[in-house]
């Protein structure tokens, strides 16, 4: 049997900043939740709820999110660091990573970059390998945040943005696109069970045919890599898919989890 872990939250030091950390512990698999680009750890208590005890369940706030400090630095790679410090400071050793949005794009590059640190991912609509690039969309996605930076104090007590200003939301939203345009290579290379729970309905700031070429991406990549397949479509947005689907999303995890020695491929 698994040992036992104390339930713990406080704040662990990375770089220049420091990150609030949720463990509810206990003795089951542990679960390690990613948040969105701007989101807060509490997006995924209907989640954890739906789950229970039976896990253990870690979530933490990025940089300038939620309970979480500012920082120099708000780049990718800085959330790499964060998760290998999160990890690190709990003695996680082989997580199962469940990544919504720009959290589904980072559980695959960890997965990727170090296949005998994860036992599987579950990503909620996200790590699609689909993004907007080039001058014409990188302005298109500068006024969109322009338009609403007198928003960002409201939304980020809410858990919908960061203490960013404009430019740095924007810049978070830019190397995500890019990253995202490149990302069937790392995908290609995912080699633990990775589950896709997919949202169909239309998403805020997103054009209907944008959607449709996105959701079409990630069909060569599941018919390349067997440990790759989609566990659900549910019918809410990609902003509502926790809320809405919190019982599709753990049952989802439910079954990537059971039994224990489960792969694909």
């Amino acid at each position: 049997m698994s040992a036992k872990h104390p339930a713990w939250t406080g704040m662990v030091p990375v770089d220049d900043t420091t990150l609030y950390v949720a463990d509810t512990g206990g003795s089951g698999r542990t679960l390690v939740y990613l948040n969105g680009s701007y989101a807060n750890q509490k997006h995924w208590q209907k989640v954890i709820s739906e789950l229970g005890g039976e896990y253990r369940h870690i979530t933490y706030d990025e940089r300038a999110r939620g309970r979480s400090k500012r920082s120099a630095d708000y780049s990718f790679e800085a959330c790499v660091r964060d998760l290998d410090a999160v990890l690190r400071a709990r003695g996680v050793e082989r997580p199962i990573l469940v990544g919504w949005s720009y959290g589904a794009m980072l559980a695959a590059h960890w997965a990727a970059r170090y296949p005998g640190r994860v036992e599987a991912v579950v990503a909620v609509d996200g790590a699609i390998p689909y993004g907007l690039t080039g001058a014409e969309s990188e302005e298109r996605i500068r006024k969109l945040f322009r338009r609403m930076r007198l928003l960002f104090p409201i939304a980020a007590r809410l858990g919908l943005a960061a203490r960013m200003s404009a430019d740095q939301h924007a810049d978070v939203n830019i190397e995500c696109n890019e990253m995202s345009a490149v990302l069937a290579p790392v995908l290609d290379r995912v080699s633990c069970p990775m589950w896709y729970i997919l949202a169909t309905g239309a998403h805020l700031g997103a054009e209907e045919e944008e959607m449709g070429e996105a959701r079409a991406a990630l069909d060569p990549v599941l018919a390349r890599n067997p440990n790759l397949q989609v566990g659900a479509r549910v019918t809410s947005n990609h902003s509502k898919i926790l809320q809405k689907d919190s019982p599709a999303v753990a049952g989802v995890i439910r079954r990537c989890t059971v039994p224990r020695d489960h792969s694909v491929g």
